[in-house]
């Protein structure tokens, strides 16, 4: 396992309310690392950079349609966008150089999945700084 997959592993899936977690990077939208049993697929990943950088007030208003499921729009600025979908929700979150994605399910709550991937984007932003 290596390090970025480690970060995911002890800052995200430990807290028990992230389903699955990856990393996109920016500068070509491509996934850089994503948890086990995590496939997102790189349209999956131009997806959802599109929505912060072209489409963001659809998104506000129609949601997104992400692997397969349609997910309502909790709240969405430049950077950070919330879904959800029945019991499932997926959290997008922005820096200058990474879209960190992360769900969680039934069962789990949402205000720890924010949390934690809200918290491991701002260590990705000083890290950048």
């Amino acid at each position: 396992m290596n390090q970025i997959q480690s970060l995911l592993n002890d800052c995200l899936i430990r807290t028990k309310h992230v389903e699955h977690a990856a990393i996109i990077k920016l500068k070509d939208n491509s996934v850089w690392e994503s948890t086990v049993g995590f496939n997102l697929q790189p349209q999956n990943a131009l997806i959802l950079s599109s929505a912060f950088f072209k489409n963001l007030l659809q998104v506000r208003r129609e949601g997104l349609y992400f692997q397969e499921k349609q997910y309502k729009c909790v709240r969405a600025d430049a950077y950070s966008i919330y879904l959800k979908n029945e019991n499932r929700g997926l959290i997008a979150v922005k820096t200058d150089s990474y879209i960190l994605v992360a769900t969680y399910s039934e069962g789990m709550y949402p205000s720890v999945c924010v949390e934690a991937i809200e918290k491991l984007a701002d260590y990705f932003r000083d890290k950048e700084n």
